[in-house]
């Protein structure tokens, strides 16, 4: 098999067996990029995590192109998007055709409410992963507690606590280096 369609089948795999959305394919992405294929370190992972959070898109897409371009250029990103992509073009495709069949259906409702609070498990697990990689501890713990309540509580854009951050980040390192 060559590695363009490794690339494609191991993203059509994440894509097609996650329920919840980008976040919910952290754990599965990096179980499979750096655990099993070890095409990026976890260091790298992170590293493309952080960026594809910032890129304008659909996340799920970002992280696949990213990897994919990292792994095996241009090409390497298009068919990895490509391959995240495809599962869920098809499933929304067919949801659309049979929507009106089964809308109403009980059972349909019920597996929905058993799958959410998978879905909540799946986007908590890469945050926790996150803060090992980011060296969180209980000295820094406080800023992404901050950040959170920021956000939730007060309606704060993320973008204004990213910016707090990184100037935080950089005053800190300056202040650091001069000590």
């Amino acid at each position: 098999m060559g590695i363009y369609t490794e690339l494609f089948t191991t993203f059509s795999k994440i894509g097609g067996f996650t329920l919840g959305g980008g976040y919910a394919m952290v754990p599965i992405m990096e179980k499979e990029i750096v655990d099993k294929k070890q095409w990026l370190t976890h260091e790298e992972f992170i590293d493309i995590l952080v960026v594809a959070q910032s890129t304008p898109g659909l996340f799920a897409i970002d992280m696949a192109s990213h990897i994919g371009y990292k792994f095996k250029g241009i090409k390497g990103g298009i068919v990895s998007a490509l391959g995240v992509a495809g599962p869920s073009i098809i499933a929304i495709l067919l949801i659309a055709m049979f929507f009106q069949t089964f809308k109403d259906n009980i059972y349909v409702e019920k597996f929905f409410m058993g799958v959410r609070p998978c879905v909540v498990a799946l986007i908590l697990a890469p945050c926790f992963n996150m803060a090992k990689s980011a060296k969180i501890n209980w000295y820094n713990a406080w800023i992404p507690v901050v950040c959170a309540l920021l956000i939730c509580a007060f309606g704060v854009s993320p973008i204004w606590c990213i910016v707090a951050a990184g100037v935080g980040g950089y005053a800190y390192g300056k202040l650091k280096v001069k000590n």
